[in-house]
This record gives C-alpha cells, structure tokens and sequence, in this order.
C-alpha cells in the first residue's frame, strides 16, 4: 500500500479491525518513510452479470434500478420496506449465485416477478402487465387465472 503523503510503497500495519457494520476491514497504517498515519479499508467486491437488454446493449447491474421497478409495482401496497430490501437481497442473491457473466433482461423480468408473487399479487400483475406487455384482455385474464389458480398458490391472498 503506498503511501498517501509521499508516495512510498513500503507502509505497515499498525492496527487492524473489524468496521462497526461487520462488512470492511480497518486497517491503520504508517509509512516507514515519513512515520505519517492513515486508514484503509478493505471490503468484499462482488460482481454482479452484465445486463443484456432487448437490443443487445449491455448495461452494468443496478440495485437502484431493480429497487424503483419495484417500489412502482409496490407503489400504495402495504408492503414494509424490509420485505422490499429482502426480496431484493434474494434476486442479487441469485444472480451472484448464478456465475454468469451477463443475463437478459428475460431472465431478471422473470426473477422479479417471482419475488412480487410472494409479496403482493396486486403488485406482480402491476409488473407482469407491463413486463410481459399483454396485448388483449384474454391473456391479461388468462394471467389472473393462472395466479388465482390453486397449483399456482403458494402464498396467502389479501382481499380488497
């Protein structure tokens, strides 16, 4: 580690510790040059599959993105904001557990909707109208039905 006074590339470890959070290593140090202190941290990098879009152009992964897709979906939901930042932890989870190296747009519609099944089905067919962009009322309904379906159920349904 250099230096961040003069440069030099010989520095030592005076102390080190956990970050408060858990998720970094604190590490004081002092340069065998100038005997000047300074702090690093080290953290865990993940990286998470380039995105592939429909035209083929690639974008970086954004927990933002995935974030405001579906807190519009969720908008006016009674949804907490931990069952939001767990489904989302599950769906990074995944991707990171996947190993690839890009996925579709597909493929991350697809895990979405999966997570808004289990929170709200209000919001899942929010999504799906838009992700899967029916284009008469039969599929739509035939979506509905699919959902409401017994096979299809697994999580318990709110009346309105």
């Amino acid at each position: 580690m250099k230096c961040p006074f003069c440069g030099n590339a010989d520095t030592q470890v005076v102390d080190s510790r956990t970050s408060e959070d858990g998720d970094a290593i604190r590490r004081r140090r002092q340069c065998s040059q100038c005997e000047k202190r300074f702090t690093t941290y080290e953290r865990k990098e993940l990286f998470f599959p380039a995105i592939v879009k429909r035209d083929g152009s690639r974008v970086d992964f954004s927990s933002d993105k995935l974030r405001g897709s579906l807190m519009l979906s969720l908008r006016k939901r009674p949804v907490s904001a931990e069952a939001i930042d767990q489904a989302i932890a599950r769906i990074e989870e995944k991707l990171l557990l996947s190993a690839a190296r890009e996925v579709s747009t597909k493929q991350l519609g697809e895990l979405v909707m999966e997570q808004l099944k289990q929170l709200d089905t209000v919001a899942y067919i929010r999504f799906a109208s838009v992700y899967k962009s029916f284009e008469d009322l039969q599929a739509f309904s035939e979506e509905i039905a699919q959902l409401t379906s017994p096979v299809a159920t697994n999580s318990p349904r709110k009346k309105s």
